[in-house]
Protein backbone atom coordinates (compact mmCIF):
# COMPACT_ATOMS: atom_id res chain seq x y z
CA UNK A 1 0.00 0.00 0.00
CA UNK A 2 1.36 3.48 -0.86
CA UNK A 3 0.09 5.95 1.09
CA UNK A 4 1.04 10.17 0.97
CA UNK A 5 -0.22 13.11 1.88
CA UNK A 6 -2.10 16.23 -0.29
CA UNK A 7 -3.13 19.16 0.72
CA UNK A 8 -6.69 17.31 1.13
CA UNK A 9 -5.95 15.12 3.22
CA UNK A 10 -4.18 11.12 2.82
CA UNK A 11 -4.11 9.01 -0.64
CA UNK A 12 -3.80 5.35 -0.22
CA UNK A 13 -3.43 3.20 -3.59
CA UNK A 14 -3.16 -0.17 -3.17
CA UNK A 15 0.09 -2.38 -4.81
CA UNK A 16 -2.12 -4.58 -6.82
CA UNK A 17 -3.20 -1.39 -8.61
CA UNK A 18 0.07 -0.20 -9.16
CA UNK A 19 0.59 -3.72 -10.22
CA UNK A 20 -2.09 -3.76 -13.04
CA UNK A 21 -1.37 0.04 -14.20
CA UNK A 22 2.62 -1.21 -14.52
CA UNK A 23 1.89 -4.33 -15.88
CA UNK A 24 -0.59 -2.78 -18.62
CA UNK A 25 1.92 -0.22 -19.50
CA UNK A 26 4.80 -2.47 -20.07
CA UNK A 27 2.51 -5.20 -21.68
CA UNK A 28 1.42 -2.93 -24.46
CA UNK A 29 5.27 -2.10 -25.49
CA UNK A 30 6.41 -3.52 -28.69
CA UNK A 31 8.47 -6.97 -28.30
CA UNK A 32 7.31 -7.58 -24.70
CA UNK A 33 6.11 -11.15 -24.87
CA UNK A 34 4.76 -11.37 -21.52
CA UNK A 35 5.16 -10.84 -17.56
CA UNK A 36 7.50 -12.94 -15.25
CA UNK A 37 6.64 -14.01 -11.90
CA UNK A 38 9.75 -12.15 -10.04
CA UNK A 39 8.90 -13.80 -6.68
CA UNK A 40 7.80 -17.85 -5.18
CA UNK A 41 4.26 -16.09 -4.49
CA UNK A 42 3.63 -15.18 -7.81
CA UNK A 43 5.42 -18.05 -9.41
CA UNK A 44 2.92 -20.09 -7.27
CA UNK A 45 0.03 -18.54 -8.06
CA UNK A 46 0.99 -19.33 -11.85
CA UNK A 47 1.08 -22.85 -11.07
CA UNK A 48 -1.72 -23.51 -9.80
CA UNK A 49 -3.75 -21.40 -12.53
CA UNK A 50 -2.00 -23.52 -15.02
CA UNK A 51 -3.30 -26.55 -13.27
CA UNK A 52 -6.94 -25.07 -12.16
CA UNK A 53 -8.65 -22.69 -14.76
CA UNK A 54 -8.67 -19.26 -12.80
CA UNK A 55 -9.05 -16.24 -14.07
CA UNK A 56 -5.61 -14.27 -12.84
CA UNK A 57 -4.53 -11.42 -14.62
CA UNK A 58 -1.48 -12.20 -15.85
CA UNK A 59 0.12 -8.36 -16.60
CA UNK A 60 0.35 -8.16 -12.68
CA UNK A 61 2.94 -10.83 -12.52
CA UNK A 62 6.55 -9.25 -12.13
CA UNK A 63 5.78 -6.02 -10.80
CA UNK A 64 6.65 -5.00 -7.90
CA UNK A 65 6.55 -1.31 -6.22
CA UNK A 66 8.03 0.23 -3.66
CA UNK A 67 7.52 3.69 -2.27
CA UNK A 68 11.26 5.77 -0.95
CA UNK A 69 11.09 9.04 0.50
CA UNK A 70 8.35 10.16 -1.49
CA UNK A 71 9.04 8.65 -4.86
CA UNK A 72 8.75 5.25 -6.50
CA UNK A 73 10.70 2.59 -7.56
CA UNK A 74 9.39 -0.14 -10.24
CA UNK A 75 11.03 -3.40 -10.34
CA UNK A 76 9.87 -4.98 -13.60
CA UNK A 77 10.61 -9.47 -14.98
CA UNK A 78 9.32 -9.16 -18.50
CA UNK A 79 9.91 -11.69 -21.03
CA UNK A 80 10.82 -10.72 -24.79
CA UNK A 81 10.17 -11.13 -28.15
CA UNK A 82 13.10 -12.99 -30.30
CA UNK A 83 14.85 -11.04 -32.24
CA UNK A 84 13.95 -7.55 -31.23
CA UNK A 85 16.41 -4.97 -29.81
CA UNK A 86 16.24 -5.80 -25.65
CA UNK A 87 17.60 -1.74 -25.11
CA UNK A 88 15.15 -0.21 -27.56
CA UNK A 89 12.76 -2.46 -25.85
CA UNK A 90 14.10 -1.77 -22.00
CA UNK A 91 14.10 2.47 -23.07
CA UNK A 92 10.62 2.20 -24.26
CA UNK A 93 9.11 0.65 -21.03
CA UNK A 94 10.99 2.53 -18.93
CA UNK A 95 9.56 6.12 -20.99
CA UNK A 96 6.25 4.71 -20.72
CA UNK A 97 5.99 3.49 -17.19
CA UNK A 98 7.38 6.25 -15.93
CA UNK A 99 4.75 8.50 -18.13
CA UNK A 100 1.91 6.46 -17.16
CA UNK A 101 2.44 6.21 -13.47
CA UNK A 102 3.03 9.77 -13.05
CA UNK A 103 0.40 11.03 -15.22
CA UNK A 104 -2.31 8.55 -13.13
CA UNK A 105 -0.95 8.95 -9.61
CA UNK A 106 0.41 12.70 -9.62
CA UNK A 107 3.61 10.84 -7.88
CA UNK A 108 7.31 11.30 -8.93
CA UNK A 109 9.18 7.76 -10.23
CA UNK A 110 12.31 8.29 -9.46
CA UNK A 111 13.34 4.76 -10.76
CA UNK A 112 11.74 1.73 -13.37
CA UNK A 113 14.15 -1.24 -13.20
CA UNK A 114 13.59 -3.58 -16.32
CA UNK A 115 14.60 -7.51 -15.68
CA UNK A 116 14.83 -9.22 -19.10
CA UNK A 117 13.85 -12.88 -17.49
CA UNK A 118 12.79 -14.79 -20.46
CA UNK A 119 13.53 -15.10 -24.33
CA UNK A 120 10.26 -16.48 -26.72
CA UNK A 121 9.91 -17.25 -29.72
Amino acid sequence: MIKYENPNGYIEITNNYFARLVGNAASSCFGVAGMVSSNPVQSLRSVIKNKVDIDIDETNQGVAVKSVNGSLIIDLHIAVSYGVNISAITDSIVNKVRYTVEKATNLKVSKVNVYVDQLKN
